[in-house]
C-alpha cells in the first residue's frame, strides 16, 4: 500500500463516519444542543468539512469547493465566504443550520476533491511546506494528518450528539 492509498483509505472512513452521523436527521435533530453553548451536528460536519475544503484547496493551490462550487451560495449563512468555523462563539454556531442533505452533499464534494488530489501524491511530496507560519513549518503530510485527526475527532463529537437524541 502507498502511503496515498493509506490517507484515501482513512478520507474515506471519514467518509463513512458523517454519512452515518447525519444520515435520517432531521434539521431539528442537526440543530439540536446537548447544552446551551454546545456545538450541533450540524456545525460539526460543516465545520470539519470546511476545514478539510479550506485547508486541502490551499495545499493543492485549487479553488475551495465551498466557493468555486455554489455551496456557500446553498447553505445561505450569515458567515463570511473565508469563515471555516474556527473559534466560532456560540451565537456563531447557532447560524449554522442545514439539511441532511445538503451537508452530505457538501461533504462529498469536498471529499471527492480530496480524494482526486491525494491520489496524485507520491512519497516525496508530503515534505512540501505548505505552512510558513507555524515553529516549524507545517509540511504536506503533516497537513493531511492533522485535517484527518480534526476529521474523526468532531464526527466522533457529533456521533456523542446523535446519541443524546437516541438515534
Amino acid at each position: 500500500m502507498t502511503s496515498a492509498e493509506l490517507l484515501v483509505d482513512a478520507f474515506g472512513r471519514v467518509r463513512e463516519e458523517v454519512h452515518a452521523v447525519v444520515d435520517d436527521l432531521s434539521t431539528d435533530d442537526l440543530a439540536f444542543r446537548v447544552g446551551d453553548s454546545a456545538n450541533t451536528i450540524a456545525w460539526l460536519v460543516w465545520h470539519l468539512t470546511r476545514i478539510q475544503d479550506d485547508h486541502l484547496a490551499d495545499a493543492a493551490d485549487h479553488p475551495q469547493v465551498w466557493t468555486d462550487q455554489g455551496w456557500f451560495d446553498r447553505f445561505g449563512l450569515s458567515l463570511r465566504k473565508s469563515d471555516t468555523g474556527y473559534g466560532h462563539s456560540a451565537a456563531q454556531v447557532a447560524k449554522v443550520k442545514a439539511s441532511a442533505e445538503l451537508l452530505i452533499g457538501y461533504y462529498d464534494a469536498t471529499n471527492e476533491q480530496t480524494i482526486d488530489y491525494v491520489k496524485t501524491l507520491k512519497d516525496k511530496d508530503f515534505d512540501r511546506i505548505v505552512d510558513e507560519a507555524w515553529d516549524p513549518p507545517v509540511t504536506l503530510g503533516v497537513r493531511l494528518i492533522s485535517v484527518i485527526s480534526d476529521d474523526l475527532q468532531h464526527v466522533g463529537q457529533a456521533a456523542f450528539v446523535r446519541g443524546m437524541l437516541g438515534k
